[in-house]
């Protein structure tokens, strides 16, 4: 038993398995010369481009103060789950740009981009944006409409006489 455990650490040696599998689980930030990480997030029609850098944790969404731009609380809150669930509330001010779809949609969009920029920002709060499940997209849009229909799937009025 004890022969092919030091064959098996041989052959990893030889083949450079170990080192391969070090690059691959190391990640490195990803920041820009102003100190700056920036991610694209989305959902249903909206797209949003994040910047994330170190602050006070001031959010800045299409050139105007979160609480203006998202006035109902429970999309404030939306935007403020990355960084509860990562731990670093109040640490990071966000200039967001946004188009397309709702305000529910575009607060979901940012709060994808807020996510996936923190991720690249400091790697190591991949493991707890990834369990709370907010670096998947959701991928969920509306259906188009199809002809011989009056909307997605909903048939026209049936009249027997």
């Amino acid at each position: 038993m004890a022969d092919q455990i030091n064959t098996l650490e041989e052959l990893s040696a030889v083949a450079g398995v170990e080192a391969v599998a070090e690059e691959v689980i190391a990640r490195e930030p990803v920041r820009d010369e102003l100190g700056r990480s920036y991610a694209t997030g989305k959902r249903k029609d909206a797209v949003a481009r994040v910047w994330i850098k170190p602050g006070s944790g001031k959010v800045t969404v299409n050139g105007k103060d979160q609480d203006v731009y998202f006035a109902r609380p429970v999309l404030q809150l939306i935007l403020r789950q990355p960084f509860q669930v990562a731990g670093v509330e109040g640490e990071f001010d966000v200039v967001a740009t946004v188009k397309g779809g709702g305000l529910t949609g575009q607060a979901g969009a940012v709060k994808h981009g807020i996510s996936k920029a923190l991720q690249l920002y400091d790697p190591s709060l991949r493991g707890a944006l990834k369990a709370a499940g907010f670096l998947t997209r959701d991928s969920r849009v509306v259906e188009r409409k199809k002809y011989g229909k009056r909307k997605a799937r909903r048939s026209f009025q049936f009249s027997k006489r």
